[in-house]
């Protein structure tokens, strides 16, 4: 997948286009991918995205942006995965914000990127103040020889699948919720990085992975599978946090213990997959209360992979 920064003044060649955050790459998202691609086919054109970095919410407002889903890497990973040739990064300043629906049309979407078949959602909104919309890009499409193609939502269980209900359901720590509308386990990725050694001291060694942005949609204690070590992902209790007991006013820190794994990780780029949510952080009134909490996770981590084992079994059976 070639990725750029920016949108050129003048692009190179055709493509069949989407735009839009795709923030989580949930199930809605990976509905247009897949439209994206099929139409890509079939045109015999490059599938190309173009997205924003930040977020526009997070450049108009950052203190009330939304928490991310996905990192920027996590999310190009993503969509390489659901077959996108092309991916351009635009950045989202005050410039572009003042970009008119017009000129984005001309300048961005006909001109720089070439695209021949342009896909989005039908709430689709650009152009400064919002002011374009799908009735807007269709007016002009044929003026730029732009075939647009409008994608309905896509709900699940009667619910319209989108980045703010995963986010209220990873808030809630309804993470089958989250599952379900995302198509997978949430996760977050980042490489390991050295800790203050605590886990260590308390008989609990943890990788502490890096989060690239402090505000994670999730908090708590949670049973997970780390990939990016062995064969298959490794199994483990993980706590997603401030560490009140250890810290006051601290960065939220992902920390996970692994249970068949003592070897070094430091700087190893890991994924850690959320699977079920035992409770809420607590702050403890020393270290020896703590490490009994600590070993009481661990043994409730382990009860639940042994008893979601069990039930594999059991399904396979019936």
């Amino acid at each position: 997948m070639r990725i750029s920064r920016g949108v050129p003044a003048a692009a190179d060649g055709s493509a069949a286009c989407t735009i839009g955050n795709f923030d989580g790459v949930h199930l809605g998202h990976q509905a247009m991918l897949a439209e994206l691609t099929r139409a890509a086919k079939r045109l015999g054109l490059p599938a190309c995205v173009l997205t924003f970095e930040p977020h526009p919410r997070e450049f108009f407002a950052p203190d009330k942006a939304p928490t991310r889903l996905t990192s920027l890497r996590e999310k190009l990973e993503l969509l390489a995965g659901f077959g996108v040739d092309r991916v351009h990064i635009c950045r989202f300043n005050y410039a572009f914000a003042q970009i008119t629906a017009e000129n984005f049309i001309e300048r961005i979407l006909a001109r720089g990127l070439g695209a021949r078949w342009v896909l989005v959602g039908d709430d689709f909104r650009f152009g400064a103040r919002r002011a374009g919309d799908l009735a807007v890009l269709k007016q002009a499409a044929p003026r730029f020889a732009l075939e647009v193609v409008a994608l309905p939502s896509v709900t699940l269980e009667g619910e319209r699948v989108s980045s703010t209900a995963v986010r209220s359901a990873l808030a809630a720590g309804d993470l089958d919720r989250a599952g379900r509308l995302l198509g997978r386990a949430y996760s977050i990725s980042g490489r390991v990085m050295r800790g203050d050694g605590l886990g260590r001291k308390l008989g609990f060694p943890t990788a502490n992975v890096q989060m690239k942005h402090n505000r994670p949609p999730l908090t708590g204690i949670f049973a997970v599978e780390v990939a990016g070590i062995a064969e298959r992902p490794l199994r483990g209790v993980a706590s997603l946090g401030v560490r009140p007991t250890v810290k006051l006013g601290g960065a939220p820190v992902l920390e996970a213990h692994l249970f068949d794994f003592d070897g070094e990780l430091y700087r190893r780029h890991v994924r850690v997959e959320f699977l079920h949510r035992f409770r809420e952080e607590e702050k403890y009134a020393d270290l020896a209360t703590l490490t009994r909490r600590i070993a009481l996770d661990v043994e409730n981590a382990k009860a639940y992979f042994h008893h979601r084992g069990t039930e594999t079994q059991r399904k396979a059976k019936a």
